[in-house]
């Protein structure tokens, strides 16, 4: 299965010293049958794209806590580790697409990176700030969250991330 797991700059770092990815709380997204019941419309392509999305929210979560715990040199970008992985558990209790996995991803399940450029980073970190409010019904906060959601975020195959990761923290 195809699973979309929320990161952020500095777990990219680990993923480049140790070969693996380790997802906070195993944590992901991905097509669940449940995802797929929620939409009225969509194909495949559509709904793995939903699924991605869910993760590159997640992914501003988990920089409102790095940014909150004084992590002003972490860049301002979202990050998104697609993975194929065949353990995954569904947990319809958090969210449609959400799924866990047990323990870390090596570097020879992952698909594809997906990273913010650097010119989204102000969207990023304002979205970052307000979150949790727009995900309480913020409409001023939900702008903010959808100003970033609209930058794309770009593709990296994995032998790529090394020298991303080399400039990015240049």
């Amino acid at each position: 299965m195809r699973i979309y797991l929320p990161g952020t700059w500095p777990m990219l770092r680990k993923l480049v010293k140790s070969g693996r990815f380790e997802p906070m709380g195993g944590t992901g997204f991905a097509l669940t049958p449940r995802l797929r019941e929620a939409y009225t419309a969509g194909d495949e392509e559509e709904l793995e794209y939903a699924a991605m999305n869910e993760a590159a929210r997640a992914s501003l979560r988990l920089l409102a806590v790095e940014f909150g715990l004084g992590e002003d040199s972490t860049p301002a970008r979202r990050v998104v580790v697609a993975a194929d992985m065949d353990d995954v558990t569904l947990r319809p209790d958090l969210d449609d697409a959400a799924v866990r996995i047990s323990g870390p991803v090596p570097m020879d399940r992952i698909a594809s990176i997906h990273v913010d450029s650097e010119e989204a980073e102000h969207a990023v970190r304002e979205a970052a700030a307000v979150v949790d409010k727009a995900d309480l019904g913020d409409l001023d906060a939900e702008f903010l969250v959808g100003e970033a959601e609209d930058q794309e975020l770009a593709w990296y195959a994995p032998a790529e991330i090394s020298f991303l990761v080399d400039l990015g923290d240049l």
